[in-house]
């Protein structure tokens, strides 16, 4: 294995593990502390309307799929804040909207999308210089907008009411919380796929909510859960020569149910 980092594809893929890590441990929290798991899913899937877009226009997808996502994310919550339309409904519309219309946009591009299961079920060994620079950036979006909301992002994490009653802006907090989900399904689309992206985004948060005791911590233990699943997985799978990003979820998952187990046992001990 240590012979493979000497070729470019194997350290594009190690960086963009430890990058996507980074966004996925930290919005992941509070994905999980806010319980909106499956508005993620809705945005992840949603995200294939970019994927299709982008093979449609002849750019790079990953350029097409983050307005697309962030369109995705806006239109999810501005309509489940505003209307009296029950909020699973309106994701599983996104849901199935997105996906349709990414079969459309590829349907109609000439020749043949090679790339298009990676983006299913995410292939790390295929990430690209260019896809490199656009996960770091986004990366600094997400890192610095949470840096700035920090606290605004705990008090509706937490307790909603509470924060609208205190008058923070709750309504525009919870776009920007969903604007940096979508930022960050973006990133994870190359790592592990639309399919399975919800796994990565919530299993290092899941369980480090397990064992930490704030928020704070959380956020400061979650990555590196992501980053362990994402090289173990990297270096598993290539090893075995089997899919990237399957692998890696199927680490995240033995961990997960792992810790649930040495948490009941150290329950019973204390």
């Amino acid at each position: 294995m240590i012979e493979a980092l000497q070729y470019e594809f194997m350290q594009n893929a190690l960086l963009a593990a430890l990058l996507a890590s980074t966004a996925c441990g930290i919005v992941g929290t509070y994905v999980v502390v806010k319980r909106i798991v499956f508005i993620a899913g809705g945005i992840s899937h949603a995200a294939f309307g970019g994927i299709g877009l982008g093979y449609w226009l002849g750019i790079n997808p990953l350029w097409a799929v983050t307005p697309f996502s962030l369109a995705a994310a806006l239109a999810i919550g501005l309509i489940s804040q505003t209307s009296k339309t029950a909020e699973d409904t309106t994701i599983g519309v996104f849901w199935s909207l997105g996906m349709a219309l990414g079969i459309i946009f590829i349907g109609l591009t000439p020749g043949y999308a090679p790339d298009l299961f990676s983006y299913l079920f995410g292939n790390i060994l295929t990430v690209s210089t260019s896809d490199l620079y656009i996960l770091l950036a986004l990366d600094v979006v997400i890192i610095g907008t949470v840096c700035l909301l920090r606290r605004e992002f705990q008090a509706i994490a937490f307790d909603e009411e509470y924060a609208a009653a205190s008058g923070l802006p709750v309504t525009a907090l919870y776009l920007i919380l969903l604007a940096l989900i979508a930022l960050t399904v973006v990133i994870l689309i190359r790592i592990v796929g639309i399919i399975l992206v919800i796994a990565l985004l919530t299993v290092p948060a899941a369980i480090s909510r397990q064992w930490a005791t704030s928020l704070s911590k959380m956020m400061w233990i979650s990555p590196l859960w992501a980053a362990f699943f994402t090289c173990s997985g990297l270096v598993l799978s290539y090893l075995l020569d089997i899919a990237s990003g399957a692998t890696i979820i199927l680490i995240a998952g033995f961990f997960y149910f792992l810790s649930l187990l040495l948490k009941k046992v150290n329950r019973r001990i204390v």
